[in-house]
């Protein structure tokens, strides 16, 4: 799972709780990736933070469900 977010955004931190949760459920691995850091991402996402992808395709925007993620890493 890859999450491209940026510090001092509220609905990252609650989306990578989230993500912490449901890791200690099933297994998987965390890239985060902060969009402020490079001007092409931070251009393409701005405020559309965060967006998360697994496996190279985006599942959320703004807010990730933990029911779907679970059903999704199964």
């Amino acid at each position: 799972i890859t999450v491209y977010s940026k510090p001092n955004c509220h609905l990252c931190e609650r989306a990578k709780e989230v993500l912490y949760r449901v890791g200690q459920q099933i297994e998987f691995s965390l890239e985060e990736v902060n969009i402020s850091q490079n001007p092409e991402l931070l251009a393409r996402y701005g405020h559309d933070i965060p967006v998360i992808f697994l496996d190279g395709r985006e599942i959320a925007r703004h807010f990730v469900r933990e029911r779907k993620l679970l059903k999704l890493l199964q």
